[in-house]
């Protein structure tokens, strides 16, 4: 299987995880309004399979290092499935959260809330498990995003003091979606060999918990997206038969890319999780915040009627995000 050799060709699989966990969303932005996420999310979890399939058997069973893909399959014991199976289901929860506070928000709130604090929580879950890389750097980098996030909510007060639109539900949401989320990473990195080049006999490489974890969401999905199905957070309610009935080709493929995209920021961030750690691989991938954010603000325009104080206030984010992102980058060389 593919292993990652250096640190600096760790960081660049994580610059590219942070570029496809901040850009999933863009897919449900493409859906038609009438297509309600819950129906949109059963194509993005068949993505996450077909990607996490495709890179298992291509990646995942060339080269001479590590197990391969099939062979890992076979020999991974319940404890480590179980344990990315879990982190499926804990992330399906969240994600479909977030899902529905970008519906209601838009993505430059929903993301920097979500995921900052999903980041915020999780790098300090991951640290404390594995403890590489220089803390001081590390936490003042995750101090400086979590500014960031202070300074989003505080933009998006001011736009929705303009508009008129209330988005306390999105927020509210959003925050929900971020402390559950802050613990899905622990448990896929949990069923992982520390050395993917040896792997520990019975532990999973990245390749194969990625597609565990898929499997976890996608049967959870019968259990959470159901009943946001039927009781959703926002919108009207959706059957199984609108799903077959209103969605054609278009529509599905939509969201499978979706699924797609996000896997790969997923199975990037944990192939360069042996090089960078646990905690740098989860903070630097989830500087998809700050990604997410720019496409809701120079692409969707969805700070387009704010008045012009905000737009101090969207560079100082930005500004908090870089600082943040470049010290957590540092904290494993120092």
């Amino acid at each position: 299987m593919y292993v990652v050799e250096s640190y600096p060709i760790a960081v660049i699989f994580l610059i590219i995880s942070m570029f496809g966990w901040g850009s999933w969303a863009n897919t449900l932005k493409l859906s038609p309004k009438n297509w309600a996420f819950p129906l949109y999310y059963w194509d993005y979890s068949i993505g996450l399979i077909i990607f996490a399939l495709l890179m298992g058997f291509t990646f995942g069973s060339f080269g001479e290092g590590g197990r391969g893909f099939y062979e890992d399959l076979l020999q991974a014991n319940w404890g480590a499935i179980s344990s990315a199976f879990i982190g499926g289901v804990i992330f399906n929860l969240s994600n479909l959260l977030i899902v529905a506070a970008t519906d209601i928000a838009g993505m430059a709130v929903a993301f920097p809330i979500a995921v900052g604090l999903a980041l915020v929580i999780g790098v300090i879950v991951n640290y404390i498990a594995e403890q590489t890389g220089n803390p001081f750097l590390l936490f003042i980098g995750v101090g400086l995003i979590t500014l960031a996030i202070v300074v989003n909510a505080l933009a998006y007060r001011k736009v929705s003091e303009t508009s008129g639109k209330s988005i306390k539900k999105g927020i509210i949401i959003s925050i929900i979606s971020g402390v559950i989320m802050g613990f899905f990473y622990r448990f896929v990195a949990a069923s992982i060999s520390a050395d993917f080049l040896v792997p520990e006999v019975g532990m999973m490489t990245p390749y194969t918990a990625v597609l565990i974890f898929a499997i976890g969401v996608f049967i959870s999905n019968f259990l959470i997206n159901s009943a946001f199905m039927y009781k959703p957070v926002s919108g009207s309610p959706v059957t199984y038969k609108d799903y077959f009935k209103r969605g054609s080709l278009k529509i599905h493929l939509i969201g499978i890319l979706g699924g797609i995209i996000w896997n790969v920021g997923l199975l990037f961030s944990l192939i360069a999780s042996e090089k960078a750690g646990a905690a740098i691989s989860y903070g630097m991938s989830q500087g998809a915040t700050m990604i997410a954010a720019a496409w809701g603000v120079f692409v969707w325009r969805e700070f387009k009627s704010a008045p012009k104080s905000v737009n101090k206030l969207l560079v100082l984010m930005f500004t908090f995000f870089i600082i943040g992102l470049m010290l957590i980058i540092l904290a494993r060389t120092n």
